[in-house]
């Protein structure tokens, strides 16, 4: 699969994001090493807390249906109802869960929707991370 595919399938991912609060759309394609993607879009409570974004949506259910080895993931975001015009970063939090089921040379695309995909690796996203391997030291 290429990176625009991937991206396709997030901006797809996109459009099923339950954002009334904030009006801001998220949407996830998760490729394992066996070629399956597992999509993910985020939703939103009225508590913010138990708000989900669109990345984990996708890992955990990917991990929930047995996977652990992922290849990459693409992420594009923004207004709701409107066309993605910036780069959609995941959030720390979501960087942490990538660290949990990926080593730092996962790849990460994102994408303003126009058929670029900007590159990048979650080394890059999350320099000097702490993964379960600090804890076998």
């Amino acid at each position: 699969m290429t990176p625009l595919e991937l991206v396709n399938l997030a901006i797809e991912a996109r459009e099923h994001a339950y954002v009334p609060y904030s009006g801001f759309a998220v949407g996830a394609a998760l490729l394992t090493k066996e070629g399956k993607v597992y999509q993910g879009c985020n939703i939103e409570n009225s508590a913010y807390g138990p708000t989900n974004c669109a990345e984990r949506t996708a890992f955990f259910t990917a991990v929930y249906q047995g996977e652990r080895d992922f290849e990459a993931i693409a992420i594009v975001g923004g207004k709701a109802g409107k066309p993605i015009s910036e780069l959609c970063a995941p959030c720390g939090v979501c960087r942490q869960v990538m660290r949990e089921f990926c080593k730092n040379d996962f790849k990460i695309y994102l994408s303003r929707g126009d058929g670029t995909v900007k590159e990048t690796t979650l080394e890059d996203m999350l320099p000097l991370s702490f993964s379960k391997d600090d804890l076998e030291r």
